[in-house]
């Protein structure tokens, strides 16, 4: 049992959970606590919010919602209970395994994963959009207001993200129910199927993001990029490929703000500093690499 008064005391809040006779903290989450609490009627996660969901763009109320979406498209666990009075959301637990990056390297992983997103993809429509050039703006904007530290270079590349978004607005891609945040540990695989978990971020986006972000998480290598790319599409051109790489490149690019804004603000024992760096780091290599235009090009072409 997790020894913790405070938790204690916010589970005897949720009736469901008054008879437990296990608690455990499950690990990941970077903006809330996961926990695996065992009752007599069932077997739940916890997810109890952390952090300053404004600073961060996090709508409590379209989580519930999308959670409740995702298990009706028979990708995600059931919801039981949400209080957000208590910043609490009560949550099925998915017997399985929580993939780490390796896991891609297994072309059977890599299907389903790529076969859970079509599924969620195709289910009932989200509730909110989710656009990371607007969140990008919305991220450099609580930056600048609240002084945070941003490393030298950051709006150097306020170009090349331009031509980005040039790009992608041009031929604007159908608006599918998308979780936004499919790094390895929010994939969840029982040997069948993989099941997809966490959706603060969730709303109607892109598929090449929701397939970029996952490429950059995962560090994928260019070939597991394309593979993946075929799972999801069966024959994809040229240019969704150069999608998929584009939305890396947007998520990479946005979501370091947000590292940079969590190293600022959370009171979480991680190094969110580092997390960003690694993400600008990696965005600033591909607005400045020498296949950037032939890549925009790609992405323009159908």
């Amino acid at each position: 049992m997790a020894d913790d008064p405070e938790l204690d005391r916010l589970l005897d809040q949720v009736p469901r959970l008054s008879s437990r006779v296990l608690v455990e903290e499950l690990s990941g989450g970077l903006t809330n606590r996961n926990y695996r609490v065992v009752t007599p009627e069932g077997d739940f996660v916890v997810r109890w919010s952390g952090s300053d969901a404004t600073l961060l763009g996090i709508d409590r109320d379209a989580e519930c919602a999308n959670t409740r979406a995702a298990h009706e498209a028979g990708v995600g666990a059931e919801v039981f209970d949400y209080r957000p009075d208590l910043g609490v959301l009560v949550i099925g637990y998915l017997t399985g395994t929580s993939l780490v990056d390796e896991s891609f390297t297994d072309p059977g992983v890599l299907r389903r994963a790529a076969e859970a997103c079509r599924r969620l993809h195709a289910g009932p429509q989200f509730t909110g959009e989710f656009d990371m050039f607007a969140r990008q703006a919305a991220y450099r904007e609580t930056v600048r207001e609240r002084g945070f530290r941003l490393p030298d270079g950051y709006d150097d590349h306020a170009d090349g993200w331009a031509a980005v978004r040039r790009v992608v607005e041009a031929r604007p891609r159908r608006s599918v129910p998308c979780n936004n945040d499919l790094l390895a540990g929010n994939f969840i695989d029982d040997g069948e199927r993989v099941w997809l978990i966490d959706y603060e971020y969730s709303g109607r986006n892109d598929a090449d993001f929701e397939l970029g972000n996952t490429t950059t998480e995962c560090e994928f290598t260019p070939e597991m990029v394309e593979a993946y790319a075929e799972a999801y599409y069966g024959t994809p051109s040229r240019g969704d490929v150069a999608r998929v790489r584009l939305g890396a490149l947007r998520a990479q690019y946005g979501w370091a703000l947000w590292g940079f804004i969590q190293a600022a603000s959370s009171d979480f024992d991680f190094d969110f500093w580092g997390w960003g760096m690694h993400r600008y780091e990696k965005a600033a290599r591909g607005f400045t690499s020498d296949g950037f235009e032939r890549l925009l090009a790609d992405a323009a072409g159908r």
